[in-house]
Formats: C-alpha cells, sequence, structure tokens
C-alpha cells in the first residue's frame, strides 16, 4: 500500500526552519510571561466529553473531534443502539477548559491569586483554509482568584510587553476593551429579548465586515422592534475611536449600566494607557463582542492595526470555573493567536536567532577512517564548548548543500577529503 505523503487535512507539517522560528518564539513567551509571575502548567489534549459539551464553548462545542469508547465499552453502546453513548471523550477546542477542570483539582495546592501560563495544541474540525488549520497551537495566561481588575491590567500589560520584545511595535498594535454587562445593558436599553442577545451581538459582531446597514437588517430579520432597532445603530453610527466609555454611554444609553461597571472600565483604559508597553494603545470599542459566552466582565482583543488583524483576546469569566467545581472563582485570561503570530514573524524576518558558531564538517567519499574520527574529535570538543556542530556527506552538489544548511544558521564549513590537510 502506498503512503499517503499529505498531512491529515486541516493539519500540517512543520519544516526544520519554520521549527526553530517557533521554538524561538515560544522561548520569548515563556520568558515574558515568568517576569510578570506566570507558572507554566500543562494538560492533556484529550479531555472528557462531559467538560467539552457544557454549554462553555458556544460554537466551538459544535467542531469537537470526538474520540469514540474502546473495546467492549464500545460494543456494548453499539448493542444499546444509543448513540450518546458512544463517546466519552475528545480532543480539546481550547486551554481554557482544561484550566477550570485543572484548577478544581488542584486548587488546595496552589497559590493565590494563581497566575497560569499554558502553551498547546488545541483541535477544531473547522473548515480549513489559508491560515486556518485543524490543529493549531494556543498560547494562555490566566489569573484565578483575582477579583480586582489588576487581573485585566497585569494580563494587558504582559502581552504588551511580550509584542514589544518580539518586534510586534513597528506594527502599531492597540487593546480594543469592552465589557459582556455593557453589551447586555446597551441591548436591554433598545427593549430587545434577553433570549435573543447572543443573536443581537453575533450581528454587531459583524460590524467591520458588514457595516452598520448590514448589521441593521441582521436585526430586523430577527424581528426585533424598529424603534429599538434605530436607537442601537445610531449610537455606533456616532461612535469615534476616540470616545471614551463615560461620553458614549452617557450620550447614547444614559442610566442603562451601572456606574460601578464604567468606571471600573475607565480605570483599567486609564493604567493600562499609561504603563503599556511599546507603541500599543488602549481604546474603548462598544462593538467588541468575542465569541465566548462565558465571559462575564471586561472583554478584549489585540489588534495590529497595519495588518487590520486580531492575534489575540480575553477577558473576565467569573462564573466558569463554578461550574464544574460548585464555587465560583474570580478569573481573568488572554490567548496569543500563535499561528497568526509567526506567520507575521516569518513575512517579516523578526525572529533574532543566534545560534552562535554552527559549523558544518562535510565528509567526501573515500576519506580513510582515522580522518573521519579525528573529525568526530574535533566536533565532540566544539560541542563541548557549547558550538553547533554537523557531520555529514559531503553531496555532489556541494554548493546546494552549503546554501541550504546557511538557511538554517551555519556559518563555518569544514570539507574533509581523502588528500586534505584537515584531521
Amino acid at each position: 500500500m502506498n503512503m499517503i505523503k499529505t498531512p491529515v487535512n486541516g493539519m500540517k507539517d512543520i519544516e526544520p526552519r519554520e521549527m526553530e522560528i517557533r521554538q524561538y518564539i515560544l522561548s520569548k513567551i515563556r520568558e515574558v510571561y515568568a517576569r510578570f509571575g506566570f507558572t507554566e502548567i500543562e494538560t492533556p489534549n484529550i479531555e472528557h466529553i462531559d467538560n467539552l459539551l457544557s454549554d462553555q464553548g458556544w460554537d466551538n462545542e459544535k467542531l469537537i473531534f470526538k474520540i469514540l469508547k474502546r473495546g467492549e465499552k464500545l460494543d456494548k453502546a453499539f448493542e444499546a443502539g444509543n448513540m450518546n453513548e458512544l463517546v466519552d471523550s475528545g480532543l480539546r477546542y481550547d486551554l481554557t477548559v482544561p484550566l477550570c477542570r485543572f484548577y478544581s483539582n488542584n486548587k488546595d495546592r496552589l497559590t493565590m491569586p494563581f497566575k497560569a501560563m499554558q502553551i498547546g495544541n488545541v483541535y477544531r474540525a473547522d473548515r480549513p483554509q489559508k491560515g486556518r488549520f485543524r490543529q493549531f497551537c494556543q498560547c494562555d495566561i490566566d489569573i484565578l482568584g483575582e477579583a480586582t481588575n489588576l487581573g485585566e491590567i497585569e494580563t494587558l500589560l504582559a502581552t504588551s510587553t511580550l509584542l514589544k520584545e518580539i518586534g510586534f511595535d513597528k506594527y502599531n498594535f492597540s487593546f480594543d476593551i469592552n465589557d459582556r454587562r455593557i453589551l447586555k445593558a446597551m441591548a436591554k436599553y433598545c427593549g430587545f429579548p434577553e433570549e435573543q442577545y447572543d443573536e443581537v451581538f453575533i450581528a454587531l459582531d459583524k460590524l467591520d465586515k458588514i457595516g452598520i446597514d448590514g448589521v441593521k437588517q441582521c436585526l430586523l430579520e430577527l424581528g426585533l422592534v424598529k424603534d429599538g432597532i434605530e436607537k442601537y445603530c445610531k449610537a455606533f453610527e456616532s461612535y469615534q475611536e476616540e470616545s471614551s466609555c463615560f461620553g458614549f454611554i452617557n450620550t447614547n444609553f444614559n442610566g442603562a449600566v451601572e456606574n460601578e461597571i464604567v468606571n471600573n472600565l475607565e480605570d483599567i483604559l486609564k493604567v493600562t494607557s499609561k504603563t503599556i508597553a511599546g507603541k500599543g494603545k488602549v481604546v474603548f470599542d462598544p462593538s467588541l463582542v468575542r465569541g465566548m459566552s462565558y465571559y462575564t466582565g471586561p472583554i478584549f482583543e489585540v489588534e495590529l492595526n497595519s495588518y487590520h488583524l486580531s492575534i489575540g483576546g480575553g477577558g473576565r469569566y467569573d462564573e466558569m470555573i463554578g461550574k464544574y467545581s460548585g464555587n465560583n472563582v474570580c478569573a481573568c485570561g488572554f490567548s496569543l493567536g500563535f499561528e497568526r503570530l509567526i506567520e507575521i514573524v516569518k513575512e517579516n524576518n523578526l525572529a533574532r536567532i543566534n545560534n552562535g558558531t554552527s559549523t558544518a564538517i562535510l565528509i567526501a567519499k573515500d576519506v580513510p577512517y582515522d580522518k573521519v574520527e579525528n573529525a568526530m574529535l574535533y566536533a565532540n570538543k566544539l560541542r563541548d564548548n557549547g558550538e553547533r556542530v554537523l557531520i555529514a556527506p559531503r553531496n555532489k552538489n556541494a554548493k546546494f548543500q552549503k546554501e541550504t544548511l546557511e538557511s538554517l544558521g551555519y556559518t563555518k564549513f569544514v570539507e574533509v577529503y581523502a588528500d586534505s590537510q584537515n584531521f
């Protein structure tokens, strides 16, 4: 049987040069987040199906790779004809659900507040397309047990510092901030039924793509009251990026949002605007929705303005852990879109990888064994000094061989022949 040479649809192989770049960026992520007090944990790629199907992941729950039971348990499920009993686990679609389970299981041994860093692959049975894979890496930081807005401020500051240190400050990144409670209050003010809030937010989330007229049409198709739709859309038509949270709310939704919520968001905006690293800026964006319904407070996304591209987001989710453990725990987190990050790093050669001296010893055909032995002893001395050394046969097309090795960071070449003075 012939082997299928291409990866499974939606997956990808990673070549050595990209792998080196990925490891470099991952080391920077770990280094920067560690400076902010985040400690790394690891959770399994496979999660209990009941945890994954907990109504916390919204549309992502439709994209789960489900795993069948094994052996006798699977046979019994088939015999019973109960399709719901065929599955007992699945591949995780994000890192937040496993974190909640991890915390619930280990909370008595963790320091509070618990600042977690988690890096790993997640899986979604999505339609593959350019830049979108079914297996991809996420990099998350979360602060559990922090009730104040220090959680949001630290999370945003750590992320902005990371982006600056890997060279993204030149692309003028910005953090857009909103609050799920503000979204709900605006919808209530306009007379929209609570059971349709999620549909309203889905329509609002498309504002950048379909414009305010498109949003208005979506809301009309939901059968919402026209006066409410006009009031709602008029507010977003008048929004300017420099608008303050206070100004926008008081002008368009006076009295609809509790002062405490607005004050909290203004405090986050004020502090992060003064302390954020690099060329990043923080702006209030009342149209920011975020896809996950588990968010309970402030939400945020980071956008590279030069690319018009979001590369990460997060927010506060104070009730999610309680749905697993029975006790609510304040929580705030941020997830970086690692694959998008890597594409931009590769495209703009932002990875400043320094392998030191990297030597390739190329041994020609028919070189006596004693010379080969001496070459290996020489290589060992260099390796003992921390240098990278490759020993390989010299190819017929040595020029191409060297060019390939240079692309991998090799800077020095030693060619060994039967009649050469080397070794």
